[in-house]
């Protein structure tokens, strides 16, 4: 392959709602391109960015695609991102690296959920966007109802740059409003001029015109003239454009259809024209020890390349996609992983295009690639010279949503369940595998049912291991509500040395969240100091599995104040047993109570749903808290018992049209409602006796 230097290289994200045709879109750019000889489709699994079998068996994007395509001396690299929500870390991570994201709307539906959370993800890292409006050839389309919706959503600032001559049915080519100029679409997706329609000339004037002051006020020079001559040059609206575009001041508005390759070419043209390539990046932020500092892009610097996504491989290895913001890296080279104070020796590198990879002598900065085979380097590291040592900023990815406990089909299968998920999680670090001794579960965190679906098929398909999904346990805590004494002497003689322990001992209860208090208030000798630690091990010991639901007992204080001994028959032993009896006996004396654990939320909800999930949430025991205003949407903050929390984000995205999210953390504990509680501790009786 050949080099390319920054200014020739545009890198763009294919973002948006699933569904919309983003991989359809890739496939088009790629076509146009001639980068592959047949135009792919999703629906017969043979585009070049949905190749694993997941993918084409579901016929949408689940992993983030790294595509390439050399273009009129330029090469555009293309990262193709899934839509759906609980693919979100694939989306982050993605936007994290690229110049200029394409927000992929459905010409139907117009924008929805994941459009909103593309266009806010864009926003957050300050990433020129440009909106393409697809599958403009479809029955029922309104162009203009569709950007309306856009402008109306998502920003008043997203403005045609082409307008479509006819539309659903009808389509048959645009207007580029820049060059005021007419185009039909041939066959194979080329152009060719035709007169502007006579009912469209009005329309295309007045798009042109707000263009043209959107380019004006991205220059304070070009602003002034404007304001003087009322116009601008060809050149001076080029250049203006190409600022607001950068600067955020503009989203061009774009039409497609790409199942049949109709605005593919138009839009690789305008990308090279008018999208940002690194060459106009002059600076990037990094960390240097504990501070932020800035560093000089450009092939004369320091290399410093960020790993933004791991695939494993199995059977090969793990490939790590990279964006290198400054210096060279050749085959060859060494360069010092700053993330895990390491080296590691550049072996290959590769631009791919989906399964398909090409190799790559040398990567300028700017540009993205793949390496493999490398020692210890996952996504999140940095690479970079060792005596300029850096890391880039790890990228924030989504909080998971939902939990399941997970486990196996068949015994003894637990090691490789550990090994295969630990090895999917290098590839996707948005789930979280938690193993819960106190629970005795293994929970599994995602970012939604889909999502942790995927990653069972995974560990089927890839290791063979068969899984189940089931609610997990709630860590529910014992604590008493009212104090007592009692006391226990602890007796047995089996011939030879017997056992003997005697304890008096005081229980109350402490304020919710204080834990445990030991209290030795022995006096004058009643039981040697020795043994008083022993007492104190099983009290301990009785509290991890309390009597109501044989979960955890807390907040309360435990006195030993009295008892007595054998000279010859006490031991350790015979005072820890006397403790635990004692405790366990007085616990049930006391008023115990069952707690269950509560959780802070705050969800953002469209401003016609939040009647829905103020509802929804009372209905699980919920207490709202508070709300504010965000944008368009509602920021609600609520409590709840995390028993009613169980698939909470699939309840929200239904209730929500998927355009609401949440996040939860635990807040505290309460006791438990009577009527719930005896329904838990009759459920752990019953385990018990299933047991026995």
């Amino acid at each position: 392959m050949k080099e390319y230097l920054a200014d020739q290289i545009r890198n763009i994200a294919l973002v948006g709602h699933g569904g919309s045709g983003k991989t359809s879109l890739a496939e088009s750019l790629l076509f146009s391109a001639k980068a592959v000889s047949r135009l792919g489709k999703v629906d017969d699994g043979s585009t070049a960015s949905d190749y694993t079998e997941e993918e084409i068996r579901r016929r949408i994007s689940i992993s983030g695609v790294f595509l390439h395509c050399e273009y009129k001396s330029h090469k555009i690299n293309i990262l193709d991102l899934p839509g759906y929500s609980d693919f979100a870390g694939e989306v982050v991570s993605g936007m994290r690296v690229v110049d200029t994201a394409l927000l992929v709307v459905d010409g139907f539906g117009g924008p929805e959920s994941g459009s909103e959370y593309a266009f806010d993800l864009a926003e957050k890292y300050h990433s020129p966007l440009a909106v393409v409006i697809n599958k403009i050839e479809k029955e029922h389309v309104k162009y203009n109802d569709v950007l309306a919706k856009v402008q109306d959503l998502l920003s008043p600032r997203a403005l045609p740059v082409q307008i479509p001559i006819g539309e659903a049915l009808t389509f048959k080519g645009f207007v580029d409003v820049l060059k005021m100029k007419g185009y039909e679409f041939a066959a194979d997706g080329s152009i060719y001029e035709i007169p502007i329609p006579g009912d469209m000339e009005a329309k295309c004037k007045g798009a042109k015109d707000k263009l043209t002051e959107a380019a004006a006020e991205a220059d304070d020079a070009l602003l002034e003239k404007f304001f003087e001559a009322g116009e601008l040059s060809p050149n001076e609206i080029k250049m203006g454009l190409k600022k607001a575009i950068s600067k955020r001041l503009l989203f061009p508005v774009f039409v497609t259809s790409s199942t049949t390759n109709k605005g593919a070419l138009p839009l690789l043209d305008f990308a090279i024209q008018f999208f940002s390539s690194p060459a106009d990046i002059a600076e990037f932020s990094v960390m240097k020890g504990d501070k932020v500092v800035s560093l000089k892009a450009g092939d004369s610097q320091p290399v410093c390349a960020f790993v933004f996504k791991t695939i494993a491989e199995r059977h090969v290895g793990e490939l790590n996609l990279f964006r290198i913001y400054s210096g060279v890296i050749h085959v060859g080279d060494e360069v010092f992983n700053s993330t895990r104070n390491s080296s590691e020796k550049i072996g290959q590198i590769f631009a791919l295009r989906g399964k398909e990879r090409v190799d790559m002598a040398i990567v300028h900065a700017g540009d993205i690639g793949a390496l493999v085979k490398l020692k210890d380097t996952h996504t999140g590291d940095t690479l970079c010279d060792r005596k300029e040592a850096v890391q880039v900023p790890p990228v924030e990815f989504p909080a998971p949503t939902i939990d399941f406990a997970i486990h196996t089909t068949s015994k003894g299968d637990e090691e490789k369940m550990a090994t295969g998920l630990a090895t999917l999680r290098t590839e996707d670090p948005t789930f979280v595998v938690e193993v819960n001794p106190e629970l005795k579960q293994t929970i599994l965190h995602g970012q939604g049912e889909l999502h942790l679906d995927v990653i069972i098929k995974k560990l089927k398909n890839a290791y063979g291991i068969d899984v189940e999904l089931e609610q997990p346990k709630i860590p529910y805590r014992e604590t008493i509500s009212k104090k007592t004494e009692i006391q226990h002497r602890y007796k047995k003689q089996s011939g030879g040395r017997g056992q003997y322990g005697d304890v008096s001992i005081r229980i109350e209860p402490l304020p919710r969240g204080k834990g445990f208090e030991f209290v030795d208030a022995i006096t004058g000798g009643a039981i040697p100091a020795k043994f008083v630690p022993s007492v104190e091990k099983g009290v301990i010991e009785s509290m991890i599995e309390g009597a109501l639901s044989g979960n955890q007992v807390v907040d309360l204080r435990v006195t030993l104040y009295y008892g007595s001994y054998h000279t010859v028959d006490s031991s350790d032993m015979a005072f820890k047993i006397a403790g635990s009896i004692a405790f366990k006996s007085g616990f049930l004396e006391c008023n115990p109570v069952l707690l269950e654990p509560i959780y802070d939320l705050e969800i953002v909800a469209p401003d016609g749903n939040t009647g829905d999930v103020m509802g929804d949430m009372s209905s699980r025991r919920g207490k709202i808290m508070g709300m504010e205003p965000a944008g368009k949407y509602q920021r609600i903050k609520a409590q709840a018992p995390l028993a009613e929390l169980f698939k909470y984000s699939t309840s929200l995205r239904s209730m929500t049209g998927g355009r609401g999210r949440h996040s939860q953390k635990f807040s505290h504990y309460e006791p438990v409602p009577k009527e719930y509680a005896e329904k838990v501790m009759a459920a752990y009786q019953a385990t018990r006796k299933g047991e026995e």
